[in-house]
């Protein structure tokens, strides 16, 4: 018998996102918990202990992924290039959805595509769902477009959001790439487009070789970077991004190289209404019910009432001029 977490989480932790309550506001990341049963092998691991979890990218068809190697480990990162790899978006909703435990805690889907018509269609069979959200992944080449990434073309990430968005009542959440010019015009668009989040951000692109045989590690020749190598990037992409969804009243998932209560405050501070934890989790399981104490800790030390009135409260004035020894 696998133990669970029976402590009830303090009630400064909780929050609305988009309509949904939570109860904490870390979210797993999709990609690193598969379809939200993996860890709860884990002796002590339990879903409540989290706000929500974003389940594995799902597309219309099974993928069975890249070549290996499709993980290596970094300095202070990970990278990994898996190729989305699923069963497919009807035995997900199928055979998945109706065997996790919705009582536990939130569940969002994870929609990705090659052309925009597969979009869609993976929407639609969410939508038809007892799924709580959907987190668009617009990190995917387009194929009709000679592989060039849908969230790297604020026009063309418009037109993906705009195209789910008709697809479905449920909360769409659009997960920004760092590896464009102007994160902030992409999220402009996503806004207009209807979304009603966004998640910053996606994984950095990059590489790594293998001196011996001078090939790429990853088969792929490239992949995903995250972990705490990105922090500091994706950091200041949630400010940026802020700087929009903040007056439009969007909320935003802050993501990127979160290990500890500490780097999720960062993030909140700078705008995010939730935390994405990820890359952590490999090494450490159980990292979300420190993380929760720490920002319970926190709040309770500011003699702030709830998380609410810590967002976006980043101070950018100038600072004053140093004296010269």
């Amino acid at each position: 018998m696998i133990a669970e977490s029976n402590a009830v989480l303090p009630g400064s932790l909780a929050s609305r996102f988009c309509g949904l309550n939570l109860s904490s506001p870390i979210m797993l990341l999709s990609g690193c918990v598969g379809f939200g049963e993996e860890y709860t092998r884990v002796e002590g691991f339990s879903n409540r202990d989290v706000g929500a979890i974003v389940l594995k990218g799902t597309t219309a068809a099974p993928r069975l992924g890249n070549a290996p190697h499709r993980v290596y480990e970094t300095s202070d990162g990970m990278l990994n290039a898996i190729g989305l790899q699923n069963p497919g978006v009807d035995y997900v909703v199928r055979e998945i959805l109706p065997a996790l435990d919705f009582s536990e805690t939130r569940f969002i889907a994870n929609v990705c595509g090659s052309t925009i018509e597969e979009y869609v269609e993976v929407t639609r069979r969410f939508d038809d769902s007892p799924i709580d959200a959907i987190e668009i992944n617009i990190s995917c080449p387009n194929v009709k477009e000679g592989g060039v990434q849908f969230g790297n073309v604020p026009e063309m990430s418009g037109r993906v959001v705009a195209a789910c968005r008709r697809m479905t009542r449920k909360p769409i959440i659009t997960k920004l790439s760092p590896n464009q010019t102007d994160i902030r015009e992409n999220a402009r668009r996503c806004i207009d487009a209807g979304t009603d989040a966004l998640a910053v951000i996606n994984t950095i692109t990059g590489m790594s070789i293998d001196i011996d045989t001078r090939r790429p590690v990853i088969g792929n020749g490239q992949g995903g970077l995250s972990g705490p190598a990105i922090k500091p990037i994706a950091l200041l992409k949630v400010k940026e991004v802020y700087e929009v969804a903040g007056p439009a009243g969007i909320p935003i998932i802050g993501q990127g190289g979160i290990t500890s209560a500490r780097d999720a405050l960062e993030f909140i501070i700078a705008g995010a209404s939730a935390v994405g934890v990820g890359t952590a989790l490999f090494y450490d399981p159980l990292v979300c019910r420190s993380i929760n104490q720490g920002i319970a800790e926190y709040l309770a030390a500011q003699r702030l009432a709830s998380l609410t009135q810590l967002i976006g409260t980043l101070d950018t004035g100038a600072q004053p001029a140093r004296e010269c020894a």
